[in-house]
């Protein structure tokens, strides 16, 4: 009898364990907003596509969404979903379906999707990322010799800030559309928790979203540091769930090293200051990618590079930029796109894309990130700004 009792205790505990798994596996099979019930993709979904896409075939849009679409690769790719995640075309499109003015219009709920939707991901990849191909690969991180880069305004008068940033994924995890609100919490956790070992120059507080003060929140929007919920086309695309979970602001003492955790990707890892001098802040985000690297694992892919939310920050990642203040380049606004185009650099508005400039400074950064090396693509932009400095002081 006690032979049997055991028996009975022991399938009971392995049932209990069978089904606490089954429901885990539940859980991130549900994670995507419930759609992987089926291969199908479903009608309503097809229909949303089918009404966007007429839509934005009428439309004036300039996105590379509109570019490359076209009729043909829409019924080609309009019935498949991701494996793990079921995410679909709509889930790739919809950004750039509801906002015809995105420049480019489309985001990777998951990293299957740049294979399961590469015939779209890729000429976009290609056109953005200056050529791009879908047969090259990515080269191996190299972060260059970082004492190589000085100071690209010495006295001050053209550079208002620099600031370098670079975008990572988290392995294991899903990107923004796909992620339950227990993983947005558990990462949350991991980063806050990574962030709080650093030490030195990049030491500092965690400001999580969720339950912050409006002193706290007073301080950072006046640092510009906190960034909101409410952008349309990240919205759109569906990263904006379960706000303000699992988001939080990290900065160091002296306020030039910033982490975002959960804003578009899942960090966005930043070194900035005033002034003119990239290579103090470069080396900066060099010392803090290195060091939170080795506690926190990143996706990768061997052709893509870094996996991110966006096609546009695949390969480094990295975005070098400053607010520079060019007044005679800037009543010559087709001399300052044609020195920007040759050296492969985004002019932008004084606060970032779709913006205007105030006071005419701009926001110029690098505007490829595949195909090249980390240093390669902030000395794209060193280069860049040296030329554009060179040409307005000859005006």
């Amino acid at each position: 009898m006690l032979k049997l009792t055991k028996c009975l205790k022991k399938s009971m505990n392995q049932v209990r364990e069978h089904t606490m798994y089954f429901n885990g596996l539940q859980d991130v099979t549900n994670a995507c907003i419930g759609k992987r019930h089926s291969k199908m993709v479903d009608a309503a979904v097809l229909e949303k596509l089918e009404s966007g896409f007429k839509k934005l075939e009428e439309s004036n849009s300039k996105s590379l969404l509109k570019k490359y679409l076209t009729r043909e690769l829409f019924d080609k790719l309009k019935n498949l979903k991701t494996p793990t995640f079921g995410s679909t075309l709509l889930d790739v499109i919809q950004s750039g379906l509801e906002n015809h003015d995105s420049g480019v219009g489309i985001y990777a709920p998951d990293a299957e999707s740049y294979t399961v939707f590469a015939d779209l991901f890729d000429p976009i990849i290609e056109d953005y990322h200056g050529g791009f191909k879908k047969t090259d690969k990515h080269p191996a991180k190299d972060w260059g010799d970082v004492d190589s880069l000085g100071n690209l305004d010495p006295a001050g008068e053209f550079i208002i800030s620099t600031r370098v940033r670079c975008g990572r994924s988290m392995e294991g995890y899903p990107f923004n559309p796909c992620l339950t609100e227990a993983q947005y919490k558990e990462m949350e956790e991991k980063v806050s928790s990574t962030l709080s070992g650093l030490s030195g120059e990049l030491k500092g507080t965690y400001y999580p979203l969720t339950g912050m003060t409006k002193e706290t929140q007073q301080k950072l929007i006046d640092d510009h540091f906190l960034f909101k919920e409410g952008d349309r086309f990240l919205q759109a695309a569906n990263a904006c769930r379960f706000w303000p979970t699992g988001r939080g602001i990290y900065h160091n003492d002296n306020k030039t090293f910033l982490v975002w955790c959960n804003e578009e990707d899942h960090l966005r890892i930043i070194s900035m200051q005033m002034g003119g001098d990239l290579g103090q802040v470069y080396r900066r985000l060099v010392t803090a990618v290195n060091d939170i690297e080795k506690r926190i694992p990143f996706s990768h892919n061997d052709r893509l590079g870094f996996l991110t939310f966006c096609p546009t920050n695949l390969g480094t990642t990295v975005r070098a930029s400053v607010h520079i203040k060019v007044p005679k380049l800037a009543a010559n606004k087709a001399k300052l796109e044609e020195v920007a185009g040759k050296f492969n650099l985004q002019v932008r508005g004084t606060r970032g894309e779709h913006t205007e400039a105030e006071g005419g400074v701009y926001d110029i950064s690098n505007k490829r990130r595949m195909g090249l090396t980390e240093y390669d693509a902030v000395k794209e932009m060193h280069d860049g700004i040296a030329e554009l400095i060179k040409i307005e002081k000859e005006l």
